[in-house]
């Protein structure tokens, strides 16, 4: 159950991504704001780890460490998302200014500080772009997250039942 569990999760991470590349992206041109670009490369680790924990299907310590580290970093994508959410809430007065573009970021600062800037200085994040079933693109991805997490947990759970 563990191996197929980690196999779901990759699974989902590129129907997701498949998702974002080709429907919202190339169908409805919808250019993809920093934090859904940093919720990206989040859900990149995560089916890497997964990807990984599956071929590895490893026991004892270095399963805690597959399962503690996608779970960190699902949680950092909660996180990402939650800001996301916050940012589409807030009144127009009060939306952050906008950050330089992401490429120009990433070739003049340090990882470090692109990364404080896209959190801090993100006003084009707070546009809403698209919605289906009455959630926005970062609710949707706060959701993902959450099952991911669940999935997670899930299958290092059930490795350790299925042992007794």
């Amino acid at each position: 159950m563990y191996r197929i569990l980690n196999l779901s999760i990759v699974g989902i991470v590129i129907a997701s991504m498949l998702f974002a590349f080709y429907y919202l992206e190339a169908v409805l041109s919808l250019e993809p704001c920093p934090l859904c670009i940093v919720d990206r490369a989040i859900l990149v680790v995560i089916a890497t780890l997964c990807l990984i924990a599956f071929i590895h299907n490893s026991n004892g310590v270095m399963r805690w460490i597959y399962t503690s580290v996608a779970s960190l970093f699902a949680l950092i994508g909660v996180a990402v998302a939650a800001r996301h959410i916050w940012l589409q809430g807030l009144p127009p007065e009060q939306v952050p200014e906008c950050g330089s573009d992401l490429t120009y970021m990433l070739d003049v600062f340090p990882l470090g500080d692109v990364i404080k800037r896209i959190l801090t200085r993100s006003g084009e994040c707070a546009e809403v772009s698209w919605k289906f079933l009455g959630m926005t693109i970062p609710q949707q991805t706060l959701l993902l997250f959450i099952v991911l997490i669940i999935l997670i947990v899930v299958a290092h759970v059930q490795s350790k039942s299925a042992k007794i």
